[in-house]
Order: C-alpha cells, then sequence, then structure tokens
C-alpha cells in the first residue's frame, strides 16, 4: 500500500491534482496496486466469506475488535458522504430473547410460502445466530441525516439505503479478516423490531447481524453445501453495452 506521507509532487502534478487547491493537494497521495500479499488478501476475505447460521460460539468479542470491525464499516463509501448508518449493539441475553422471538413468528410465516420439499428443506435449516452469538448488531439508515437536499440522492433516495449495505459488507469483510463470524438476519417483520429497540419512524432497519466467533466455516456457500442453490456462471451474468435476453437462472 502507499505510505500516508508518499505525497503527489506539487512540480509534477497529475491531472486529477492540476485543478486542486494547495489544502486538497496535501491531502491526495499516489495510488498504486497493493502488493501480491496485500492482494491475495483482500480476495481471500471477499471469498471465503460466509453468512453464519448456527455455528457461534458463546464466548464475548474483545472491546478493541469489535472496535476495529466497527471502523471499517464505518469507512464504507456514502451517498454525497451522508454517513447514514447507525450501529446498535445488543449483548443482554434477554434483549436478544425477545428479537429471536419475532423472528421466529416470521420464520413460521415464511416457512409456509414454500411447499412441498422445499419446505422440508427450509425446515431443516438451522437459524439459531441471534440466540448464540454473543454480539448482535441492528444497523440502521437514518433517511433524514444531511437534510432534506444531499448530493448523489436527488434522483435516487435509496441511495442512502445502498450506502449502508456497504457499511455492513465492509465490517462482514473485516470480520472475515479477524478469524469472526457474521450472519445476516433478514426474516422479522421490521416494526416489531423497531419497537423493541425504540427506533424513530423514519430510521430504516437495514441489516440485523449476529457477531461471534466460530470454530469452522464452510468452503463454499451454506446454502450451496445443502442443495438449497447453486451459484450462477459469472459469464451468463455479464453483458456488453446492453441488456441481452437470458436464461431463466
Amino acid at each position: 500500500m502507499p505510505a500516508l506521507d508518499d505525497r503527489i509532487d506539487p512540480n509534477n502534478t497529475p491531472p486529477l491534482a492540476a485543478d486542486a487547491s494547495p489544502k486538497e493537494l496535501d491531502h491526495l497521495i499516489a495510488a498504486c496496486a497493493f502488493s501480491e500479499a496485500e492482494r491475495t488478501a483482500v480476495y481471500h476475505a471477499i471469498e471465503t466469506r460466509r453468512d453464519v447460521r448456527d455455528q457461534f460460539r458463546s464466548d464475548p468479542l474483545p472491546e478493541d475488535l469489535v472496535r476495529r470491525l466497527l471502523e471499517a464499516a464505518h469507512h464504507a463509501p456514502s451517498v454525497g458522504f451522508m454517513q447514514p448508518w447507525n450501529f446498535i449493539m445488543i449483548r443482554q441475553a434477554e434483549t436478544r430473547e425477545r428479537v429471536w422471538q419475532a423472528f421466529s413468528q416470521a420464520n413460521e410465516e415464511a416457512c409456509l410460502m414454500f411447499e412441498g420439499d422445499r419446505r422440508a428443506q427450509y425446515q431443516r435449516l438451522k437459524l439459531e445466530g441471534i440466540r448464540k452469538a454473543p454480539l448482535s448488531i441492528c444497523i440502521t439508515c437514518d433517511t433524514q441525516r444531511g437534510g432534506p437536499v444531499v448530493l448523489g440522492r436527488t434522483h435516487n433516495p435509496a441511495t442512502d439505503v445502498y450506502s449502508t449495505v456497504c457499511a455492513v459488507q465492509n465490517l462482514w469483510l473485516a470480520a472475515r479478516a479477524e478469524g469472526v463470524g457474521v450472519g445476516w438476519v433478514s426474516i422479522f417483520h421490521e416494526d416489531a423490531i423497531k419497537t423493541i429497540l425504540n427506533i424513530p419512524e423514519h430510521v430504516k432497519i437495514v441489516a440485523w447481524l449476529c457477531v461471534g466467533y466460530v470454530d469452522e466455516l464452510y468452503d463454499m456457500p451454506e446454502l450451496a453445501v445443502k442443495g438449497w442453490r447453486d451459484r450462477l456462471p459469472l459469464d451468463k451474468l455479464v453483458f456488453e453495452e446492453g441488456w441481452q435476453d437470458c436464461e431463466d437462472m
């Protein structure tokens, strides 16, 4: 990685720096590729990240580690530098049990949406992260942060949620690098969780993450291992110059 003091030479400025003010120029550093070892580590974290549903250990995470994960999330890109996220930390078993009850009700509803073998397969999936993981993080999106007009959000207001999802992914990849498992719970009625956590109406729940140490991870996505769905071929998902007809996937 480039050193923080590897500043742009003002006497030989590239196009990006040509119009920069002296203050801005002081914050420009040379862009370069990571070392081979650093690139390998980044791609390894991406390719081995897994959604953990059940295999959490109960021992708590060190506070300095949790802080690193939150810092990684907080360094996500955001529309208009809006930074719409908040991180609600849930450690108390009583709170997690109330959330699990809300999840359990929604999970029963979800199960009934499938039929036959698919329903039986769904019922075999273990979804116990809320109870097992020592830490849950509810990541929210404040739709009013930054005021009524936000740069880049003027024509697509959903970009605040997209930004918050980037924060989720940053945290997830950092957790993988730290040997920490993460599971994203999405089966619940948002109003039920808002009531439990006293979340304002204008704030959206983007992710409920179960976070904790794990001893093992699957070498491929769990839903692929258990026959729910396979990874789609990348070549069928890449189009050139516009949309193309493709088979139902």
